[in-house]
């Protein structure tokens, strides 16, 4: 039988191995940066995420690098790859899909990353260092009640949800309906997906009107899909109709200030992201975050009441603290 010994070589390039993957581990303990990717730079709520995370890593005393993957796994793939070979410490993700960002992120912790997600989750466990998201489904029931409130609990109304890949969208249409299936009044005669694109809710949005001209109402699984809603209404002169949202933008903040919205859900994004920061510089410095894996964030209910006190993503009085 052959031995090792017979091959000093082979031993060689073991040692060799074992060396640079020792060398790789430390330098990667030593890495001051942290690298944020979401799935837009230009969409407000996105990148209220990247600028949040941004700057408490900066506070922190971490370099960051922000990218976006634009909803495509394949990109976010490449980005994991890139934010991997450029050492860094850490990553701050908002990913690309619950399925198919399983294999990124198992490929940053193989590489010995973690990775921290934010706002959406992955539909595994054990893989990400944290995944801190929003109750959406609490949000949904708060936003389902003051829609059927402002609807007087009766009249047609019309859903908008986002990507059908996404979890929150199916959980946050979730929570709508299990307040509003209960007003007998109340009665859905459309229900279409805009993708969480204002211009797609636009579209949408005539083509529920042209079907359905006595609708009263339209609830919306984000604030974007929302206002594309009330640009569709207005351009045909319906201020009557009832429109809700979800995450709390400044844009819908101000349609609730004039009217156009009756009330949107806030999402803390921006305490999402601060915190995801937070837990990455623990476990960096401590080997633990100290936490539970997933990590719920309530939602907040704003209405005309509230809207003043709302900015990028947050209440100026400390989120509903």
């Amino acid at each position: 039988m052959t031995k090792l010994f017979f091959r000093p070589w082979l031993l060689g390039l073991l040692i060799v191995a074992a060396l640079v993957a020792a060398f790789t581990l430390k330098s990667r303990q030593y890495s001051r940066l942290i690298v944020i990717i979401t799935p837009s730079l230009d969409n407000p709520f996105f990148g209220q995420e990247a600028i949040a995370a941004e700057a408490r890593a900066k506070e922190l005393g971490y370099q960051t690098l922000k990218f976006s993957h634009d909803d495509d796994a394949f990109k976010q793939s490449s980005l994991i790859d890139n934010a991997i070979a450029r050492n860094a410490a850490a990553i701050i993700l908002d990913n690309a899909g619950a399925d198919a960002s399983i294999a990124a992120v198992q490929k940053a912790k193989s590489a010995g990353v973690p990775v921290f997600l934010i706002d959406r989750e992955i539909s595994a466990r054990g893989i990400a260092a944290a995944q801190i998201v929003s109750n959406n489904y609490q949000g949904a029931m708060l936003g389902g009640l003051a829609f059927a409130q402002a609807m007087h609990e009766g009249g047609s109304y019309a859903e908008l949800v986002g990507k059908e890949s996404d979890t929150n969208a199916a959980i946050r249409s979730k929570g709508y309906h299990e307040v509003l299936d209960q007003y007998p009044g109340l009665h859905m005669v459309a229900r279409q997906s805009a993708n969480w694109d204002q211009a797609e809710a636009f579209q949408k949005t005539q083509t529920i009107l042209q079907a359905n001209p006595q609708i009263k109402g339209i609830i919306a699984g984000n604030d974007t899909m929302a206002l594309g809603a009330v640009a569709a209404l207005r351009s045909v002169g319906r201020s009557d109709v009832i429109v809700v949202g979800f995450d709390g933008s400044n844009d819908a903040r101000d349609a609730i200030m004039m009217g156009g919205m009756a009330a949107t859900v806030l999402q803390p994004a921006h305490r999402q992201a601060q915190f995801a920061v937070e837990l990455a510089d623990k476990q960096l410095k401590t080997g633990s975050t100290g936490k539970p894996e997933k990590q719920l964030m309530d939602c907040i209910l704003i209405t005309r009441a509230e809207a003043p006190m709302l900015a990028d993503f947050g209440l100026t009085q400390g989120e509903g603290k």
